[in-house]
């Protein structure tokens, strides 16, 4: 079954739909020795090629999540030079398709970790444009005031950049040496959450993340298991993103 070339080299992880065009007028994709065309199909017996290098795409295009539930000390790269576990250790029983995360999670955060056989969607999902929500429990050293609580949901200054948190509760729960708090916010950039507390004077010794878009943290799922998640779910990850299967 042929599709059109940006949707197929966008699921294998190449770029998003939008970046491959631009590939494709630079003439840096080449599909069976010749330069690719805008709205060519092709199909996983096609020889495609970026920047000289083939691209295998699979016979089957069907789109699948895994919702996996990271534990602190894990990096979220396919392999580490200096030896530490990946998430990709966790999941080496999965056998369908090359699955690409959607962002990541620092070594010592744990929780919610989506990954996508689909790089469009995971490409989607990442972006600010669709303003996906993420849900995270943060422990903080002492906790903050309430001034500076407002002023994480005014905006506050990261990296040169005006940032701030969705919403920002403290837990009822709270109390001795460390506060919790569970946080909301639009984006996930590198370490936004640490830094955004740091920004105000707070010091987060433990982040957890709690949801992803529609998608929560089953609370059975034990750290280092994963599970795929259902069409439903799955199609509600595409919806946010506006991204159908044609």
């Amino acid at each position: 079954m042929s599709t059109r070339i940006n949707k197929a080299l966008a699921a294998a992880g190449v770029a998003s739909r939008r970046a491959v065009e631009k590939l494709i007028e630079q003439e840096r994709v080449i599909v069976d020795g010749k330069p690719a065309t805008l709205g060519q199909r092709v199909d996983y017996n096609s020889d495609i090629r970026v920047d000289g290098k083939r691209v295998l795409l699979e016979a089957d295009d069907t789109r699948s999540v895994v919702a996996y539930h990271k534990p602190e000390g894990e990096i979220c790269t396919a392999s580490d030079p200096r030896g530490r576990r990946t998430v990709f250790d966790s999941l080496s029983a999965w056998h369908g398709p090359r699955l690409v995360s959607v962002g990541r999670l620092d070594i010592n955060t744990s929780g919610l970790l989506l990954l996508t056989t689909d790089g469009e969607l995971a490409h989607r999902l990442m972006h600010p444009s669709h303003e996906i929500v993420r849900v995270y429990r943060c422990r903080v050293v002492g906790g903050i005031s309430d001034s500076a609580q407002s002023r994480l949901l005014s905006g506050v200054k990261v990296d040169g950049r005006t940032c701030s948190f969705l919403s920002l509760h403290k837990e009822k729960s709270s109390g001795g040496a460390n506060t919790w708090y569970t946080a909301k916010l639009a984006e996930g950039r590198n370490r936004e959450v640490r830094k955004l507390f740091e920004a105000v004077g707070g010091s987060v010794n433990r982040l957890i993340r709690e949801q992803y878009g529609p998608i929560k943290l089953d609370r059975q799922l034990k750290k280092g298991q994963w599970r795929e998640l259902v069409p439903k779910e799955t199609a509600a990850l595409a919806q946010a993103v506006a991204l159908g299967k044609d």
